[in-house]
């Protein structure tokens, strides 16, 4: 019997391995100018997502078959290469553009397809088990029971339950069909003999396009094996429109979640907080609802994120307090106890410890010392237009109410700088700065004003109105 069921934990050699992934697909459905397989899903590409489950097989090549124009595509894979598929000819067609790539490889090649992003390690190394196993079958095709078998191809297997051949559904008969296991599109073969099968793939079907699929059935009339590993539906979920794109960012976002609370996480409202795939939350950590997390964003123990902020390419280091209605941006980080209220944007910023900037502030390309108190409405001026420049303020000053710090600055250790002043110069340590105007007092003024306006309104005012 040539039937394997994929397994947790399967075990298989990963040397003498290849990967192709197919990413040359027009992706209509998806209605956009983004090539379908780099629209993201928890702030990764779906094409990552492959290429990171690909990389924990340690495949020697990586070769991601793009569309004319495409090769950008595969930046989406950490050292893959691009292999373009000049005009759309099947799956068959896809595949064979790799051979050249490919030449003199010794080994197994691995078909994976960038829109599943779903599929596991594990059972992509059952399938190579299978091509490895006993017997060692020419090839190995995943395969899975879907609830509507559909427009899937069907794998047909001969007397003995091996796999004959698998048949797409627009060329299956009435008894082909009913068939109930399905062809996922992955498979794994050597090298060679894949390439060679492939020299017989014609096009002669309903769709007149080579179809991969058809290898199985070449590869039998040659007098060699095939074998099925039947996989989890679950992992095969392919994506091919913005519903389904929403459907498999619900999936990711409900695993990520589970993840965070079982690592300590305390979720309020789990249903509202969005992760993305690498971020990293500590435990003893507090996600109020609304809370957003794009990526590169680490989170350190009991880190409290208060609700509706929004967070990108941050280190949040043990006990600091984010929030509510913060923004960190990339380059931001938080030192222990420090404190980022709401209302308050960081980009590209180290608050130290026991730092705070609790409301209404915006702090760019800054360093602030521990200790020190940002006041509200405090601006550091970090841009004039042309180039970015730096703010430096040092442990426990204090920044006054309503002041502009124009970069580049330094405010000192320990020094004072008065509520709304607009600062140019560097500030000494311990030092007091202000830039206020002369505060001036006309007594009476506010009481003769109103009695004048008063008197000109009722001057004014109609006969008999009311």
């Amino acid at each position: 019997m040539t039937t394997q069921k994929a397994t947790t934990g399967a075990a298989a050699q990963t040397s003498g391995l290849a990967a192709i992934v197919l990413a040359a697909g027009k992706g209509t459905r998806m209605q956009s100018a983004l090539p379908k397989v780099l629209h993201r899903i928890a702030g990764r590409p779906m094409l990552g997502h492959v290429a990171a489950t690909l990389a924990e097989l340690n495949p020697q090549q990586v070769l991601v078959v793009v569309p004319p124009g495409g090769e950008a595509i595969a930046a989406a894979a950490p050292g893959a290469r691009a292999v373009v598929q000049t005009e759309a000819h099947g799956t068959g067609d896809a595949v064979d553009r790799a051979r050249d790539a490919l030449a003199g490889f010794d080994g197994d090649v691995l078909v994976v397809f960038a829109d599943t992003p779903f599929l596991t390690a594990d059972t992509m190394r059952a399938l190579l088990a299978a091509r490895r196993g006993p017997g060692k079958p020419a090839l190995a095709v995943l395969g899975f029971e879907p609830a509507e078998p559909g427009a899937y191809g069907r794998l047909v297997r001969d007397g003995s339950g091996a796999l004959a051949a698998i048949v797409e559904a627009k060329d299956a008969n009435a008894a082909e069909l009913t068939i109930r296991q399905c062809n996922s599109g992955m498979m794994v073969a050597d090298c060679r003999t894949l390439f060679s099968l492939l020299s017989e793939v014609g096009s002669n079907n309903a769709k007149g396009e080579r179809y991969l699929t058809d290898v199985v059935r070449i590869a039998r009339a040659r007098g060699l094996s095939a074998a099925a590993v039947m996989g989890d539906e679950s992992e095969l979920m392919g994506i091919n429109s913005r519903a389904e794109l929403a459907v498999a960012e619900g999936v990711v976002q409900d695993r990520l979640r589970r993840r965070a609370m079982d690592g300590g996480a305390t979720l309020i409202d789990p249903a509202t907080v969005y992760f993305s795939m690498d971020t990293r939350v500590g435990r003893d950590v507090l996600i109020e609802p609304g809370v957003i997390f794009g990526p590169g964003v680490v989170i350190g123990d009991e880190v409290t994120i208060r609700a509706y902020s929004h967070i990108e390419g941050a280190i949040i280091e043990s006990g600091a307090t984010v929030g509510p209605f913060a923004r960190l941006r990339p380059g931001t980080k938080l030192e222990e106890n420090s404190r980022v209220g709401n209302f308050v944007e960081v980009k590209n910023t180290t608050l130290g410890p026991e730092a705070k900037a609790n409301h209404l502030t915006y702090l760019g390309d800054a360093t602030i010392g521990a200790g020190a108190n940002i006041g509200a409405g405090t601006i550091t001026c970090n841009y004039d237009g042309y180039t970015k420049s730096h703010t430096d303020i040092g442990d426990g000053a204090f920044i006054g109410s309503n002041t502009a710090l124009v970069a580049p600055v330094k405010v000192g250790k320990g020094a004072v700088v008065g509520a709304g002043s607009t600062i140019t110069r560097d500030v000494p340590a311990d030092a007091l700065s202000l830039t206020r105007a002369e505060q001036k007092e006309f007594e009476g003024w506010a009481g003769r004003r109103r009695a004048e306006r008063a008197a000109a309104k009722a001057k004014h005012k109609p006969t008999g109105s009311s």
